[in-house]
């Protein structure tokens, strides 16, 4: 009765704990990737208008023209975008929409696609889903991705390779020396780049670079759900080859047709509101987690995004994960986000209370 693709993926794993955590009782909830502020007023306000304004109907497919425009600027102004005259902006439903556009545009059947592990639980699925084969490069311990790492994936079958910079789930932030090493390793074979950026706002001992101009064969994702917490309004952006995005623009036409078009009207206010204060609120977060468990556990210094990815004492990540929950905290196996069971996620989008709670009850397991 079901078609055979379905079962080249699963029911995600993070969801599975969030169903569970509908069952618990106030637990001490470190499992959410979900930013804990709220969408700005500003950003409410226009949507509101738009609907009142009976901006309620279908949009061009690649997206609103202010919003397209508004995005390009921005991402120029942040040195983001290469020199080249060929380049074009889409608005997608959401990040994870544009991801699913660029791998079923650019990947056939049998085609490699490489992404660091651990890795962002879609990008597995997705790829099976249409056929491809994952290539999983191995990052552990540190959760470097370089060229020398990358290059020893390749095979004359490699198409892709996906970076995620800030990374979901270990929170490592690449710097530009490594990105430029791996987009010239990557110019030099063919491999198109993917460029995952929905963390970019999110980096905090080093200035954020984006692989995306080094790349000649590039696509740069980002959207508002991390940075303006607009995760159910789903608006994204990919820029790349004009060629390429007219494609995903086609193969969006009939699926998701096009972003929620209030969404995109305030969206456009989205840009030009100062999140630093949350950047700065979340950095403050970040150190509670590592200055909380470094002495105990064995973790890397969360670079950015919202996550720590903590190695489990005694090695098996499922079973630490099971006893954390009987003692009412959630958090994340990292078999979720990887091809081994050792480490697991801790997402600190949470109150500062829940964050230290969380931390006792760490401590107190071990």
């Amino acid at each position: 009765m079901i078609a055979d693709r379905m079962n080249k993926i699963d029911a995600s794993g993070i969801r599975k704990v969030f169903d569970l955590a509908a069952k618990m009782k106030n637990p001490v909830n470190l499992s959410i990737g979900q930013p804990d502020f709220d969408v700005p007023d500003i950003v409410k306000n226009s949507a509101c208008e738009a609907i009142n304004a009976g901006f309620n109907k279908y949009t061009p497919t690649q997206g609103i023209p202010e919003l397209r425009e508004k995005v390009t600027a921005h991402l120029k102004n942040q040195n983001r975008l290469s020199n080249r005259d060929d380049d074009m902006t889409m608005i997608t439903s959401g990040t994870s929409g544009g991801l699913l556009l660029s791998i079923m545009t650019l990947v056939n059947e049998g085609d490699e696609v490489m992404f660091a592990d651990p890795y962002f639980v879609m990008y597995k699925h997705f790829v099976n889903l249409i056929g491809g084969k994952p290539v999983f490069i191995d990052t552990y311990p540190d959760f470097k991705l370089t060229a020398e790492r990358v290059e020893k994936n390749i095979t004359d079958k490699t198409k892709m390779l996906i970076v995620n910079s800030p990374s979901n789930p270990t929170a490592a932030v690449y710097p530009e020396k490594d990105l430029k090493e791996i987009a010239e390793l990557c110019n030099k074979r063919g491999i198109w780049i993917i460029s995952d950026e929905i963390y970019s706002s999110f980096a905090y001992d080093e200035k954020f670079a984006s692989i995306f101009p080094f790349a000649e064969k590039g696509i740069l994702l980002d959207g508002f759900s991390k940075s303006h917490a607009m995760t159910g309004w789903r608006v994204g952006y990919a820029v790349g080859n004009k060629n390429v995005i007219q494609e995903m623009c086609k193969l969006q036409q009939y699926t998701y047709v096009c972003a929620p078009s209030m969404a995109q009207k305030a969206a456009v206010n989205a840009l030009g509101v100062d999140i630093s204060g949350i950047v700065d609120s979340y950095r403050r977060k970040r150190d509670i987690v590592y200055e909380s468990l470094k002495n105990k556990f064995e973790l890397v210094k969360p670079g950015g995004a919202f996550y720590a990815f903590v190695k489990a004492p005694g090695g098996n990540a499922t079973k630490f994960v099971e006893k954390a929950i009987a003692n009412n905290l959630l958090i994340i196996p990292g078999s979720v986000f990887s091809e081994r069971d050792t480490h697991f996620r801790i997402s600190y989008a949470a109150d500062d209370a829940v964050i230290k709670r969380g931390m006792e009850i760490l401590n107190e397991l071990i």
